[in-house]
Formats: C-alpha cells, sequence, structure tokens
C-alpha cells in the first residue's frame, strides 16, 4: 500500500496534488486547517482512502497531534512507501520588513520552514523505523534565490527550504529515501489573489503580477500537480537533494 501525506491539501495546489494521487489509486492523507469534501468522492470513484486530519501547523501542540494521528493510522504491515507532500505556505505579510509585526513574522516561520523541516523529520525516522520508503517533496519558490521588496520573510523562509532540502537529502545518501524541492511557478491559485492586493508601497512588483492574471499567464493548478506527480512516481529517478524547477518541463 501507498499513502501520500499533504499539506494544505484542502485548496490550490496542495488538493490538485490529492486528486491525482487519489486518481492513481494512492491512498492519502490531508494536513490543513479545513476539509475539502470533493477528495472523498475522489478517493470512492478510484477505489482509494482519504483522510483528513485538522491542524494549524502554525502551533507547535496542533502539528504534533497531527503527527501521532497519521502514525497511528498509517505504520502497519502493508504500507510500502509513503510519499510526504510539504505544500502549505504563507505569503502574508507582504510589506517592509521594519513594517512587519513580530507575531506574523513567527507565524510565517513557523507554516513556511519549522512545519516542513519537523515534518519531514518525524516521518524520515518513523519511515526508517518501519522498513518504508519515503519519498519527500518540499514546495519552494524561485523567491528562494531571487530577493523581493516586500517579501524578506517570503524569500528567506524558501531559502532556508532550499538548503534543509540538500542537507536531508545528503544524509539520506546510501537509504531508499529522497527528499526533494520543488518549485511550481505562478499559478492560478488564492496565493496569487493575495499577491495582487498587495499595495504599491509594500510589494513594489504588484503590477507585473497583476499583468499575469490579466494577460491570462497564470498556470492552473493541475496541470503543475501533474508535473510534480510523475517526477514523485518515477521514483527510481528521482534526483535526492534536487530542487526541480517546473520551467524544466513546460
Amino acid at each position: 500500500m501507498e499513502t501520500a501525506i499533504i499539506t494544505g491539501a484542502s485548496k490550490g495546489l496542495g488538493a490538485s496534488v490529492a486528486k491525482l494521487f487519489l486518481e492513481s489509486g494512492i491512498n492519502v492523507i490531508g494536513i490543513s486547517r479545513t476539509d475539502n469534501t470533493k477528495l472523498y468522492d475522489y478517493a470512492k470513484q478510484n477505489n482509494a482512502t482519504y483522510h483528513f486530519i485538522a491542524c494549524d501547523l502554525s502551533e507547535q501542540a496542533s502539528l504534533q497531534k497531527a503527527c501521532k494521528s497519521v502514525d497511528e493510522m498509517l505504520f502497519h504491515e502493508t504500507l510500502s512507501k509513503v510519499y510526504l507532500i510539504n505544500n502549505a505556505g504563507l505569503v502574508d505579510p507582504i510589506d517592509r520588513a521594519e513594517n512587519i509585526e513580530m507575531d506574523d513574522l513567527m507565524k510565517q516561520v513557523q507554516i513556511n520552514t519549522v512545519a516542513p523541516m519537523a515534518l519531514t523529520n518525524h516521518f524520515l525516522k518513523k519511515a526508517s523505523e518501519h522498513h518504508v520508503q519515503l519519498l519527500a517533496a518540499m514546495i519552494t519558490s524561485g523567491a528562494a534565490e531571487k530577493p523581493k521588496y516586500g517579501w524578506s520573510v517570503y524569500c528567506s523562509t524558501k531559502a532556508s527550504i532550499n538548503m534543509y532540502t540538500q542537507v536531508a537529502a545528503i544524509e539520506q545518501e546510501g537509504t531508499e529515501h529522497a527528499v526533494i524541492a520543488f518549485s511550481p511557478g505562478v499559478m492560478d491559485t488564492e496565493m496569487q489573489e493575495t499577491i495582487r492586493s498587495s499595495s504599491q508601497e509594500a510589494f513594489k512588483d504588484v503590477d507585473s503580477f497583476r499583468a499575469l492574471k490579466e494577460n491570462n499567464l497564470l498556470r492552473g493548478a493541475d496541470i503543475i500537480g501533474g508535473i510534480l506527480i510523475d517526477i514523485l512516481m518515477d521514483d527510481e529517478n528521482v534526483k535526492n537533494g534536487k530542487i526541480y524547477d517546473v520551467r524544466e518541463y513546460i
């Protein structure tokens, strides 16, 4: 049995990836604040299962509780492979660094960096203990390598994820596990709506993001999710530690 654990599975790229896994007959555990009832229908249609675990990834206690729930649900004798998709992310707050409140800063770092690192650490350990292969994907961004005015936190958290991916991959050399990062580019999701609603003073490049929507240049989440699924399911050719860029495939 194969199972995918997906954070932020209720909408956007997370929902698309969950749907595609289910259509492939792979069971899915979604970890997010809200549920997506359509995923239960996709599961039923494809003889798979979908389980939802409510979790606020910005809260340590909630994250630990979610890990325990997944452990109890997942690790038994029939499990052969686990996919972990660390998809949940937060672009807010978008503003000059000196205008960002400490609580907002800490929440964004917790969701974008601490939570995916903690989840990957946890399931690498559990997978090894139960002799199950783990393929972990960290959703990153081109912002990890290109500074953007108003995105001091977002750029920094994604840069951290890229380095974590490469370090964790080195540590897993010689095992059956792999840790990769995937940069999906610009998609037509709620995150893009948030970016477009920024003021010029907070985010100097806001007009370029608005133009992407106006000119119908945003890619659909299903298309991007399909590329990620193809990469992961071709597990013999997955390059441990690689930061994949969607532009290599489109």
